[in-house]
């Protein structure tokens, strides 16, 4: 099996996309809710900040695998039909860094000062990113499924008998 034979590239980003959807999921579903149930807001937030922002270094790394997963399948060139994963890939990625570099930084910025969601200039900044956190969060999820939709409607089909 060569490197760039779509088997194993579009198998080693499926991997990358799942531990990043999956932990995405189990963050912003069960995790997140749970601890601010559970724990004064304070200390919640501050918890929240720290695991969102090592979590984004899983999500910025996994944009990088599924990024050069495409590079090595590209080398050849890029099929049109291969396209609009190249694209989704991109963005998907793109998604990651913004949360990554930007989003989750500002949150825990503005926690760490003492703004509280909604009261406030800084109250009203933090709600209004919290809120493009959790977009970036759902879009990431979407286009990660149709990401891997794309992967198995572009791997040719080998051998196959019927």
């Amino acid at each position: 099996m060569k490197l760039a034979d779509p088997r194993l590239t579009s198998t080693v980003a499926l991997v990358a996309i799942t531990a990043w959807i999956g932990g995405l999921l189990a963050l912003g579903a069960i995790v997140a809710p749970t601890v601010f149930a559970a724990v004064p807001f304070a200390l919640a937030a501050d918890t929240m900040a720290v695991v969102f922002a090592r979590f984004d270094k899983v999500a910025m790394g996994a944009a990088a695998v599924v990024l050069a997963t495409e590079a090595v399948r590209a080398r050849g060139g890029v099929a049109v039909r291969d396209l609009l994963r190249v694209v989704v890939s991109v963005a998907l990625a793109g998604m990651a860094l913004a949360e990554g570099l930007w989003v989750t930084p500002t949150i825990a910025s503005l926690h760490a000062s003492g703004a509280v969601r909604g009261v406030g200039d800084a109250g009203q900044k933090l709600a209004s990113t919290h809120a493009l956190a959790e977009q970036l969060g759902k879009g990431q999820v979407l286009l990660a499924v149709a990401l891997i939709a794309l992967h198995v409607l572009t791997i040719e089909k080998r051998g196959v008998t019927g």
